[in-house]
Order: C-alpha cells, then structure tokens, then sequence
C-alpha cells in the first residue's frame, strides 16, 4: 500500500480536505465526535495520510496553554486522531503520531493529549507517559477540578523532564471537554 503523508495548517486545508477530515473522524468515532471535538482540531497543524482509495489517517496539534508549579507551558496538545477502519493495524497511526511528536519537540515546551483507552495503547507504545498528577482547568468562574480527567491525560517524555507529578496541570478552558 502506497501512502502519502502531508502536514498543513488548517488554513491550507480547502474545504474538501477538512470535509474529508471530519468524514473520517465521525466514521471512526461511530459518530461520537463532536462539534466541540472538531472544533478542538483546528487552528493548528494537521497530519494527513492518504493511500489508494483517499484519507486513511489524520490527526492534528494545537497550541494550548498548561500551568504547571507556576508557569504556563507552550503545549502541542494532540487532538483529532483516527485511522479509517479498512486501514488500521498498518502503522499509519503510528505515522501521525510520529509527525505530531516531531513538531511538538521543536516548537512547544510540553506535548499532550487526552486519550481514550484504545488511543492510550498507541500513545503507550510510542513512549508517551501517563500522567499521575492532579487535572485542573480555568473556567470562567475559576480553577476547577477535573477528576473525571485524571488518567486520560499523558504527557510527551522527551519534554516531560522537569514536570513534577505530585503538581498540577491546570488547563485552559474550552468548550465541550476541557481536556
């Protein structure tokens, strides 16, 4: 299978391709995605793979702001990530994720997502680390805690060093899942 891998802004994405996009996402999430989940997805850097019969995988970065022992980290955070069902188990995930993780390394001071447990085995297997600290997010009436989220949430290794798991990330907020 001959696959062909593209990285673009959202921005350089017509709208075919951003239609193909949220295609493929609802298509692979068996219509649990969101508005809120896509419009999570944009604004940032998209992975795009494409083979034979047209977009196989997809994911995407963005930049978030994260507070950690005081400060707010530039984040990649990892968003938007599928594989068309007829091309799973090939490594195209794997291509996505090793795009995401190239760009988060040279442009942001943390990488993260927040994964559902089959999403979590990817990211696992490529070296992403769970994080064992509290998840907070700044809503508009404050910091608040988001236990539901603990757990789902992991952090890239390479730029984790300096992360202190007895801290707190705190979020900033969106709408639909904070995290």
């Amino acid at each position: 299978m001959v696959t062909r891998l593209r990285l673009a802004h959202t921005a350089d994405l017509d709208p075919a391709e951003l239609g193909a996009a949220r295609a493929l996402l609802d298509q692979a999430f068996d219509g649990g995605f969101s508005d809120e989940d896509w419009d999570h997805g944009l604004g940032g850097l998209h992975v795009l793979v494409h083979d034979g019969t047209g977009l196989a995988a997809h994911g995407a970065v963005v930049q978030r702001r994260v507070r950690h022992r005081g400060r707010w980290l530039r984040t990649g955070y990892v968003e938007a990530v599928a594989v068309r069902t007829d091309a799973r188990r090939k490594g195209l995930g794997g291509r996505v994720l090793g795009e995401l993780e190239r760009v988060i390394e040279r442009a942001y001071d943390l990488g993260a997502p927040s994964a559902s447990p089959a999403g979590a085995l990817l990211h696992t297997a490529r070296g992403w680390r769970r994080w064992e600290g509290q998840v907070h997010g700044l809503s508009p009436d404050g910091i608040v805690r988001l236990a539901e989220e603990e757990g789902d949430l992991y952090v890239w290794p390479a730029l984790a060093g300096a992360l202190d798991p007895a801290g707190e990330f705190v979020l900033d907020w969106r709408d639909g899942d904070v995290a």
